[in-house]
């Protein structure tokens, strides 16, 4: 379709092309807002992340100390039992 300002002088934009302009400026600005908001997400989950590494060798040391502690527990009521059994013989 031919244009009706083929001669190229500027011509006033329709009440559409303004709204599309301005709902194209908004939506922009909207993503602009999501992308920082998702920045600060990212940067806080980094800091979440850091935070319990941080904690890993505490974590590592109360590991050790359960499975310590359950065998000692394990060989104590398995010598109970067995000083039981020989009781009873």
């Amino acid at each position: 379709m031919a244009s009706h300002h083929a001669s190229g002088e500027p011509r006033d934009k329709t009440y559409f092309e303004q709204q599309r302009e301005a709902l194209i400026g908004e939506i922009a600005m909207s993503f602009e807002q999501v992308l920082a908001n998702i920045n600060k997400l990212n940067r806080s989950l980094e800091a979440v992340i850091t935070v319990g590494n941080e904690f890993s060798s505490v974590e590592a040391l109360w590991s050790q100390f359960e499975n310590v502690m359950g065998k000692q527990e394990e060989q104590a009521e398995h010598g109970a039992s067995e000083g039981g059994q020989k009781k009873d013989a």
